[in-house]
C-alpha cells in the first residue's frame, strides 16, 4: 500500500470506532452522493424548477462522472478494505478508490447548486452537506482520506471552470442551428468517452492483484466482485451525456416547455416521469446484455443515452400530451 493511502488508514480507524450507531446515518449521508439519488433527483431541477438550471446541472454532474471514471483507471489505486484488515467494510464498491467520485460529484453538483442561492446559510448548508457525504465515505471503509481530498480539489476545479465557461459557451450555442447543437452534444459525449477509453488502454499491463479480490470478498460476503479495470463508468457518464444533450437542445428548439405549474401538476409530473425513467432504466437492463464486452458496453451506451433524453425531452413531451405543461 503506497505511503500516500496509508496514512489514512488510523483515521478510518478511529472514524469507524465512534460507534455502530453512526452506521445508518453515514449510510443515508453517502446516499446522497450516490448516483441512484442523482436519477430520482435531478429530473426535479429540469421538469420542476428551470430548464437552463436542470440542463447546466446534469451536464455538469455527467462531465464530473466521466471525468472522475478516467482518473479512476489512471492512478489504479485501491479502496481501504480491498487491502487492510485494520478498516471494516461497511460499505463496498467495485471501482478504484482514487478519487472519490462521491466527494468530488457531491462538490460540482451541491457547489453548482449552492451558487444560485444569497442565502449564506443555504450556501453553508450545502457545503457541510460536501463535507459530510466525503467523511461517510472514509467512516464506511470505502475510501482513503487521499481518496476524497482529491474528490474534493478535481470536483472544485471542475465546477470553476464550468462557472468560467458558462457565459461563453452559452453565447457560442445561442449563434448555432439545431443542426449543430446536436452534433455539439454529440462531439461532447464522444470526447468524454475517449477520456475513458485512453485511460484504459493507457495501463495495457495492469492486472488486478488477486489479494485485492480476495481481501474484498472476505471483508464484504455477498457484495459484487470488484472490476475495477472497466470501461462501465465512462460508458454510463458519456451516454447519459449524450442524451441529455440532445434533448436538451431539441427542448430548447421546441421552446413550449413551462416549469411553472401548480403543486398536483407538478406531482404528476413527477411520479409520470420517474415511472418512466424506471420502466427504462429496468427494462433495458434486463434484456440488453451486460459485462464487459464491446457489445454490453454499445448497449449500455445506448441504455444510458435514452436515460437522458427521456429526462430532457420525453418526459416533457408526454408532460404536453398529457396536459401538464400548463
Amino acid at each position: 500500500m503506497p505511503p500516500s493511502l496509508e496514512w489514512g488508514i488510523p483515521i478510518i480507524s478511529w472514524l469507524q470506532g465512534l460507534g455502530d450507531w453512526l452506521t445508518p446515518v453515514m449510510q443515508a449521508i453517502t446516499f446522497l452522493g450516490d448516483e441512484k439519488f442523482y436519477l430520482l433527483v435531478l429530473p426535479i431541477f429540469l421538469w420542476w424548477v428551470d430548464i437552463g438550471l436542470g440542463i447546466r446541472i446534469g451536464l455538469a454532474l455527467l462531465l464530473s462522472a466521466g471525468i472522475n471514471g478516467a482518473l479512476k483507471l489512471v492512478f489504479g489505486l485501491p479502496r481501504p478494505y480491498w487491502v487492510s484488515g485494520e478498516v471494516r467494510a461497511l460499505g463496498t464498491g467495485t471501482t478504484y478508490g482514487v478519487p472519490s467520485g462521491h466527494s468530488q460529484n457531491a462538490a460540482v453538483l451541491w457547489g453548482r447548486l449552492a451558487l444560485t442561492f444569497k442565502q449564506t446559510w443555504v450556501r453553508l448548508l450545502l457545503a457541510l452537506l460536501v463535507l459530510l457525504i466525503g467523511v461517510s465515505r472514509a467512516y464506511l471503509g470505502v475510501h482513503f482520506p487521499t481518496d476524497i481530498l482529491s474528490g474534493w480539489a478535481i470536483g472544485l476545479l471542475v465546477l470553476w471552470l464550468l462557472v468560467v465557461l458558462d457565459e461563453p459557451i452559452r453565447r457560442w450555442l445561442a449563434g448555432m442551428t439545431l443542426g449543430s447543437r446536436l452534433l455539439a452534444a454529440c462531439g461532447l459525449s464522444l470526447l468524454v468517452l475517449a477520456l475513458g477509453v485512453l485511460a484504459f488502454y493507457s495501463s495495457p499491463g495492469r492486472g488486478v492483484p488477486a489479494e485485492w479480490a480476495a481481501r474484498a470478498a472476505a471483508s464484504a460476503p455477498g457484495s459484487e466482485p470488484i472490476n475495477p479495470q472497466s470501461l462501465s463508468d465512462s460508458v454510463t457518464a458519456a451516454g447519459t451525456l449524450l442524451g441529455l444533450g440532445l434533448g436538451a437542445a431539441l427542448l430548447v428548439d421546441w421552446g413550449q416547455f413551462k416549469t411553472r405549474a401548480s403543486a398536483g401538476v407538478l406531482v404528476l409530473r413527477y411520479v409520470i416521469g420517474i415511472a418512466g425513467l424506471l420502466g427504462l432504466y429496468l427494462g433495458l437492463s434486463a434484456v440488453f446484455p451486460s459485462g464487459d464486452t464491446a457489445l454490453a458496453y454499445a448497449f449500455r451506451y445506448l441504455r444510458y443515452a435514452l436515460l437522458g433524453l427521456w429526462v430532457a425531452y420525453l418526459a416533457p413531451r408526454a408532460f404536453d400530451a398529457l396536459r401538464l405543461n400548463r
